[in-house]
């Protein structure tokens, strides 16, 4: 590596311990407008439906196109820093996020909206990296665990707030508003970032992999797909078995061309080494949880308990407030204690409060809920520091950028896989009480024959006529049966995960005995 204008050491003699400060909240700034768009989008489907005229299955590309490329992105980390340097890799990164949220906001065609997101997703996926390791680079050994929650603050802050503050931009004004609001943001980062983020690359040119980057898009958009579609389309379609088909050649191909590449997206042999293999794991499942579950509330909130759309994302508030103030705190516990043991502390609140989800129902008061998801997420504060700070401090210096891009890439994925994977459990998990309740609604159920007569009174007190009074009260009761089967089915979804959190600790310990064996 060499230096072609400043690097950390120079900048920090310029500015003095201030320093850490400076560049922290120009990182910060960045990443968190990013993922703040990610997230606020969601809420403007129904508009962007009613604006383009497009039924949901192409709305909700907005989110798969972004999704997809944030993922596959995160893995260009390594390249843009060694190709033109961390400074001018930061500015161009926001400058391109800047040309997508303009193409979203002024596009008079829906497939515009779709590429706009795609230019979105690649800059907020290199942005994230970039900062994680430059806040790594600029903190002492022994403030790593606190820089990992600083930064890990920053991204769960924009999660939580997303929503909310995308709600009240579209209610305010227009859907349009919510790609315009962020720029002011990007261009403040930008300025920042012009004067305090490092600049360091490499002097030959790298070579960039683009055989392993179309791989790598091609196959997770056939999975992300397929699994957004195989419940609605079934999963032994033509359509659904090529996706998947298309998915399993093109991440053994992926991982093929890999082993072949001069310079490689993904550093496989990065999982020749114990400890960095094992926070990755930790890291997918840490993703997997934190988007499934930041999906599921809200939808529980909306579909169970009938909470207004802004009420049920408020469930969330509590929980990503007690995190962005937590994390600080479990970072510094990050720096004093062994990886594994705060990770598995974490594991086990993030068991507990989603195991507690799984036992609410339509009757469930609002903060019960929203303590649940409180205790879950304060969970997630003590993961994410010591994942990443494990992470990092297997690697040596020159593989910081790849292992950084990598272990992001792997959380990132787990994210964008655990969303659709429950989606599709609840699916199934609801066809299958549905399918279990409906066949006991025979004419010895006593309290269904009780649910109809007393139905049947209810209209006829009303007026309704007697020649539909009965379809009427069979119909509410399929209603009820509907209900129960889409609660069971919320609630087998969070058991689910509260035992995949659980199996995780095999992980944070084989975790510890790498760590271990390397000392």
């Amino acid at each position: 590596m060499a230096v072609v204008t400043e690097s950390v050491d120079d900048l920090y003699a310029r500015f003095g311990p201030k320093y850490r400060l400076l560049v922290s909240s120009t990182g910060m700034v960045a990443a968190f407008t990013m993922v703040l768009t990610g997230t606020m989008v969601n809420v403007a489907i129904p508009n962007v439906m009613g604006a383009y005229g497009v039924g949901q299955e192409q709305a909700q590309l907005m989110t798969t196109a972004f999704v997809v490329a944030m993922t596959t992105s995160q893995l260009l980390n390594a390249y843009v820093v060694a190709l033109v340097g961390q400074r001018v890799g930061f500015c161009a990164t926001l400058v391109l996020f800047a040309i997508g949220s303009f193409i979203c906001a002024l596009s008079a065609e829906f497939p515009m909206v779709v590429f706009g997101r795609v230019l979105q997703g690649m800059s907020s996926g290199i942005i994230q990296p970039l900062v994680m390791v430059t806040f790594f680079q600029v903190f002492p050994a022994e403030r790593r665990g606190f820089a990992m929650g600083i930064y890990g603050m920053s991204m769960v802050t924009a999660v939580a707030l997303g929503p909310t503050f995308g709600g009240l931009v579209v209610d305010s004004f227009s859907w349009r508003y919510i790609f315009y609001v962020p720029l002011p943001l990007i261009v403040i980062a930008f300025a920042l970032g012009l004067v305090f983020m490092p600049s360091v690359r490499r002097p030959d040119r790298p070579k960039f992999d683009w055989a392993g980057y179309l791989l790598l898009c091609i196959t997770l958009f056939c999975l992300v797909n397929a699994l957004s579609h195989g419940q609605k389309l079934g999963w032994t379609s033509d359509h659904i078995a090529s996706l998947l088909a298309a998915a399993a050649m093109g991440t053994a191909a992926f991982l093929w061309s890999q082993t072949k590449a001069e310079d490689p997206l993904l550093d496989l042999s990065l999982f020749r080494i114990p400890a960095f293999s094992a926070a990755c794991l930790i890291a997918f499942v840490f993703g997997m949880g934190n988007f499934a579950t930041t999906y599921a509330v809200p939808v529980f909130g909306q579909l169970v308990q009938n909470l207004s759309a802004t009420d049920a994302g408020m469930l969330m508030m509590p929980a990503g407030l007690i995190v962005a103030f937590a994390l600080p705190f479990t970072g510094r516990l990050a720096d004093h204690f062994k990886a594994q043991y705060t990770i598995m502390v974490g594991l086990f609140f993030f068991f507990l409060g989603t195991a507690l989800l799984g036992t609410a129902d339509a009757n469930a008061p609002f903060w019960d809920v929203a303590m649940f998801s409180m205790i879950s997420r304060f969970g997630m504060s003590f993961i994410m520091p010591s994942v990443m700070n494990a992470a990092l401090k297997s690697l040596p210096p020159d593989q910081l950028n790849s292992g950084g891009g990598t272990v992001n890439f792997i959380r990132q994925l787990g994210g964008s896989l655990g969303t659709n994977f429950y989606v599709v459990l609840l699916a199934l998990r609801t066809q299958f009480h549905s399918d279990a309740l409906a066949a006991t609604q025979i004419s010895g159920n006593d309290a269904s024959q009780e649910l109809l007569v007393g139905v049947g009174k209810i209209f006829s007190i009303a007026g309704v006529p007697e020649s539909v009074q009965q379809s009427g009260a069979l119909h509410y009761l399929g209603q009820v049966v509907h209900a129960q089967a889409n609660t069971l089915g919320f609630q087998d979804g969070f058991l689910i995960l509260a035992a995949v959190f659980l199996a995780a600790m095999i992980p944070a310990w084989i975790l510890g005995r790498a760590q271990a064996a390397r000392h």
